[in-house]
């Protein structure tokens, strides 16, 4: 059985970092992508970054040269560092993995999700 919990999320101040993090239980984690999603209230999910198995990462221009998405294989979770934050990051984020081990930036080629966990940043 797979689950993913994600943890890390709170209340900032725009321009402040959290770290989000990830713990993922079940069977071979190191050889499946993973990824981290939002949703903000009244829009679609969408994909924020993501990393496939050998580390090769994808980000969201939104999210470029702020977030850096990591994967510690030995512990079985993945980070995503949030710096520079701002009112627009606000959303429930999720962790989730992929289907396969290269990485897909639509939410249907991933299969396990976590609950999420809550990022509000205010001005």
């Amino acid at each position: 059985q797979v689950q993913l919990v994600e943890s890390g999320g709170g209340l900032v101040q725009a321009g402040d970092s959290l770290r989000l993090s990830c713990a993922y239980s079940g069977r071979s984690f190191s050889t499946y992508a993973m990824g981290w999603f939002r949703q903000a209230p009244g829009k679609e999910r969408e994909l924020v970054a993501a990393i496939d198995w050998s580390g090769a990462t994808t980000y969201a221009d939104s999210v470029k040269g702020r977030f850096t998405i990591s994967r510690e294989n030995a512990k079985n979770t993945v980070y995503l560092q949030m710096n520079s934050l701002k009112r627009e990051d606000t959303a429930v984020y999720y962790c989730a993995r992929g289907v396969v081990s290269t990485i897909a930036t639509s939410p249907n080629a991933y299969t396990y999700w976590g609950q999420g966990t809550q990022v509000t940043v205010s001005s």
